[in-house]
This record gives C-alpha cells, sequence and structure tokens, in this order.
C-alpha cells in the first residue's frame, strides 16, 4: 500500500494553479529578457506602463497586457517573433487556415512535436498499437497539422502516410457554390485515403475530420467494406463539427469497435484533449488545453477579463505560454460553454464548440 496520500480535486486545481503561476514567471524572464527575448516583445516591452519580468507575477497579473490583436501575426517580417535564444535554430512557419482573411503567421521550432508527444501520453495503447502505422487524412500545406500528425507517429514507432488536401480550394468552391466540384475533390481526397488503406501497408491509426471520416466511411461502405474492416483501431480527430449528435452518430454508425478520441486545437493551442466520451454522459465532449503550455478561459461577451460561471456561455480567450511563442489573451472564434476541473485535467475546460456567434455569419468553418 503506498505511503503517498491521494490528492482530492481541490488539491490538485491548488497545486496546478501554482505551477501555472511559476510557468507564468519563467514565461515572463524569457520572453523580455533582452537576451533570450524575441524583438517583437522587446519592442513592446518599451511601450508598456509596467515591466513584465518584475510586475506578472502570476496568471491573474496576464490582464495588466491589453488584448493581444491577431493582425499582430499576419504580415511580416515573421523573425521578429523569433527569439533571440532560437536565432541559430532551423525555423517553421505554419500558418492558420485563412478562413477569416489573411492567413496567420506563427514560428515554432519544436512546439509542435512537444506538443504532440504529449498528446501521445494520452493515446491508449490498446487502440493506438505502438509501431503501428498511421494514415493522415487532413489539411496539409502550410498548417502545423501534416508535421505534427507525422511525428506523433513517428514518436510512437510508426511511419505515416499523408494525403494532400488543400482547404483554401474547398473554402474557394464554397463561396462560389461550386458544390458539384467540391464533392469531385472530396472524392479525390477520399479516394487517395483508401488506395493506402488497400495497399497492405498495415495502417492501424488514424488522423481525420469529422466530415472526411464521414466521406470516408460512406465510400468504404460502397465497397462492402468498413473503417474497421480495414485495419483502423484508433482515431483521433477535431474541429467544431463534432458535437455530441455527430459523435453518437459516427461511434454507432460509423465506426462501430473503433476507438475515436476528438481534440480541440489550433495553430497557437497545441491539443485540447477530451474527458472520455461516454453514451452515459450524453456523447458530451468536453475539452482541456494542455496547461500550462496554454490556457483556455471561457469569458464573458461583455467582459473578456472576467471568467463566465461553469454551465455558462462565454468566448474562448486563450493564452500561449511556451518558449517558442507568448500569446496573452488571445480572443478565439470560438464560443463555448465552461467546464469544471476534474481529476486527470485540475483546471477549467470548455464543451459545446462552435462558431463565435458575431463572427459566424462571416466564417467559412467544417470546410473539410
Amino acid at each position: 500500500m503506498s505511503d503517498s496520500p491521494v490528492l482530492d480535486l481541490d488539491q490538485k486545481v491548488e497545486e496546478a494553479r501554482t505551477a501555472l503561476d511559476e510557468h507564468v514567471r519563467k514565461t515572463m524572464e524569457w520572453h523580455f529578457n533582452p537576451d533570450t527575448g524575441c524583438p517583437f516583445w522587446l519592442d513592446y516591452a518599451s511601450k508598456l506602463p509596467f515591466n513584465p519580468r518584475n510586475d506578472v507575477q502570476n496568471f491573474d497579473d496576464l490582464k495588466k497586457f491589453p488584448p493581444f490583436e491577431d493582425d499582430w501575426l499576419r504580415g511580416g517580417p515573421v523573425r521578429r517573433w523569433v527569439p533571440k535564444a532560437f536565432a541559430n535554430e532551423p525555423i517553421y512557419v505554419f500558418e492558420t487556415g485563412g478562413t477569416t482573411g489573411t492567413p496567420k503567421s506563427r514560428v515554432a521550432i519544436n512546439d509542435f512535436r512537444t506538443d504532440y508527444e504529449m498528446f501521445s501520453e494520452t493515446l491508449p495503447d490498446e487502440f493506438f498499437p505502438p509501431g503501428s502505422n498511421w494514415l493522415m487524412l487532413g489539411p496539409s500545406g502550410p498548417r502545423r497539422l501534416r508535421l505534427a500528425v507525422e511525428h506523433l507517429c513517428q514518436h510512437r514507432g510508426g511511419v505515416c502516410f499523408c494525403v494532400d488536401l488543400d482547404p483554401r480550394w474547398v473554402i474557394k468552391l464554397i463561396k462560389k457554390g461550386q458544390m458539384d466540384q467540391l464533392e469531385a475533390y472530396k472524392k479525390h481526397i477520399v479516394d487517395q485515403a483508401i488506395t493506402v488503406l488497400e495497399a497492405g501497408h498495415d495502417v492501424k491509426c488514424m488522423f481525420t475530420t469529422p466530415k472526411l471520416l464521414e466521406s470516408l466511411a460512406n465510400a468504404l461502405a460502397d465497397r462492402g467494406s468498413s473503417i474497421g474492416e480495414m485495419g483502423i483501431q484508433g482515431i483521433f480527430s477535431g474541429g467544431t463539427e463534432f458535437t455530441p449528435q455527430w459523435t453518437r452518430f459516427a461511434m454507432e454508425e460509423l465506426i462501430e469497435g473503433v476507438y475515436m478520441t476528438p481534440t480541440y486545437g489550433n495553430t497557437l493551442m497545441g491539443l485540447a484533449c477530451s474527458r472520455p466520451v461516454t453514451a452515459e454522459d450524453g456523447y458530451k465532449i468536453s475539452y482541456y488545453a494542455p496547461q500550462p503550455r496554454a490556457t483556455i478561459e471561457v469569458v464573458s461577451f461583455e467582459d473578456t477579463n472576467q471568467c463566465v460561471d461553469y454551465g455558462a456561455t462565454g468566448r474562448v480567450k486563450l493564452t500561449t505560454l511556451t518558449q517558442e511563442l507568448f500569446v496573452p489573451g488571445f480572443l478565439e472564434r470560438d464560443e463555448g460553454e465552461r467546464e469544471a476541473p476534474y481529476e486527470k485535467y485540475p483546471w477549467d475546460g470548455i464543451s459545446g464548440v462552435r462558431p463565435y456567434h458575431e463572427l459566424a455569419q462571416s466564417t467559412t468553418v467544417g470546410v473539410y
């Protein structure tokens, strides 16, 4: 019998908050130190009425910063975001989807690897067997997702097969109302995936998006087969299409017997994992950010420095706190309901993620 006391949830929440505050202090020292910080934040600090290295001592102190403007990430020069400590490292640049205008760019060195290695620890080996090959059926190009999933596969000892998908072309087809071409392009993507699955590469794991998962399942059904019969044991997926209704449909109709874990993430945050999704809980999906490297707050629409009550609806406020990137108080294009901490993730979460209502009509989502 262990002599270590079992921490209750309140203790875990307190310890997680203490760790977050310590991480904030280290992040301030790193990004605002002239020897290690990036040109953008070093210049920005000279215009602030406070000294981040001295005056930001915990997470709440980050409210001293004005809201992060997403236009700061649009346009260049991109190296203004490279911390001096990493100036001689190979630099990646990843872009957001471009569904709200000019894509935002972020530099990266190893964050995408670190984020997905952390995510790997949450995957059950029973359904994502170490050494298994993967299929990456999702957006490619300037997004980090392709390289991140490929690294996840390699980290777990497998080989990753990738399908080439350009979501910006999909967005153009939708906006032009060219739905016949959209269907043809989707078929082209799914056909590539089926070619990989039928080629005898022993693919057991897959990343895909809800819409592509449904299209793949239907195409295989037309051939008298299924995703499980093709050898897939575990799927991780993500996107605003992940509703309880769709999740139930997928588990009962599309992937019966195949394990699936939803995720919520983006180029700035990394991956937020979900609590186990069960029929007993109405297939509710609750996401938890990879704290302390990133945090999610569900804040009031009127006062974005104030979290809403648990169960209430608010806008997603993201803070990124890695050595490669500091983003305080970024208001996402999503909204949802604030979820209470739970044992595995003793900090706030979010459920019901969907487009922010004031931007929904101008945002093209769920395109792939």
